[in-house]
């Protein structure tokens, strides 16, 4: 099969959706996974013609279950797949770490690296049987993954994690051909990160706005990651508006 197959998480909207549409766009068929039925088709839409390689496939990523099916349904589809941009993820109010409830740590938990490691394992189980072996893993970092902000405890511990996952896949992949990287994004305009042209907090108390860059420029390096031979992998990649607080955070 000459088209490359991808699965999308978190493609309902922002990042996840950007990518999907870049991705269907640049010649991959791709399987749109996420929780709500009527965002993965207002995404596939938005591919145009394009769409017609990609499949909604409504997916919890935090039910075993609901991932074993999305990938099987990939592989009765297409045979095999490529790709996964495990991107589904996220947050918990912005609030003191000591007034977080259980439930709202364990949902972020659950999604932001429960999910991905739940994923991973289900793309593990494909990529080493299928001829020719191998594929490619990208995992949904963050800037987050190195400095947190205020009162994001939930957040930026499972992006710390997500890393470590993402070099032990790096690592136990080798033997099967499967190359793992992981993109870290700052300050994409989404509808998540909106408010960061309103103002946020930063580690001194203040408030203030910060630079964004357009979505677009994620969706182009996870095109262009996604597209490298089977033999080099990007490693570790930052993707983040130039002018955005991250050097020097805090």
């Amino acid at each position: 099969m000459s088209t490359k197959i991808a699965i999308v998480t978190g493609a309902g909207s922002g990042i996840g959706r950007a990518s999907a549409v870049a991705l269907l766009k640049a010649g991959w068929s791709v399987a749109l996974a996420g929780r709500r039925a009527d965002a993965l088709a207002e995404s596939v839409k938005l591919a145009g013609a394009d769409g017609a390689r990609a499949a909604a496939v409504p997916t919890d990523v935090t039910n075993p279950e609901s991932v074993r099916a999305l990938f099987a349904k990939v592989k009765d589809k297409w045979g095999r797949l490529d790709l996964l941009f495990n991107n589904a993820g996220q947050n918990a109010p912005g609030i003191p770490l000591e007034d977080l409830s259980f439930e709202q740590w364990k949902s972020v938990v659950d999604v932001n690296l429960t999910g991905m490691f739940l994923c991973i394992q289900e793309a593990f189980r494909v990529m080493k049987a299928q001829d020719p072996r191998g594929g490619r893993i990208i995992n949904n970092g963050s800037i987050s993954a190195h400095a947190p902000r205020p009162n994001s405890a939930p957040y930026t511990a499972t992006k710390h994690a997500v890393t470590g996952l993402t070099k032990c896949a790096s690592l136990d992949g080798r033997k099967y051909d499967i190359a793992c990287g992981q993109i870290d994004i700052g300050n994409a305009l989404t509808e998540m990160a909106a408010r960061m042209a309103k103002g946020v907090p930063q580690a001194n108390g203040e408030i203030a706005i910060e630079a964004v860059m357009d979505v677009r420029h994620v969706a182009d390096a996870i095109v262009h990651m996604a597209g490298l031979p089977p033999e080099a992998n990007m490693q570790f990649v930052t993707v983040m508006a130039t002018k955005m607080p991250f050097v020097g955070r805090g």
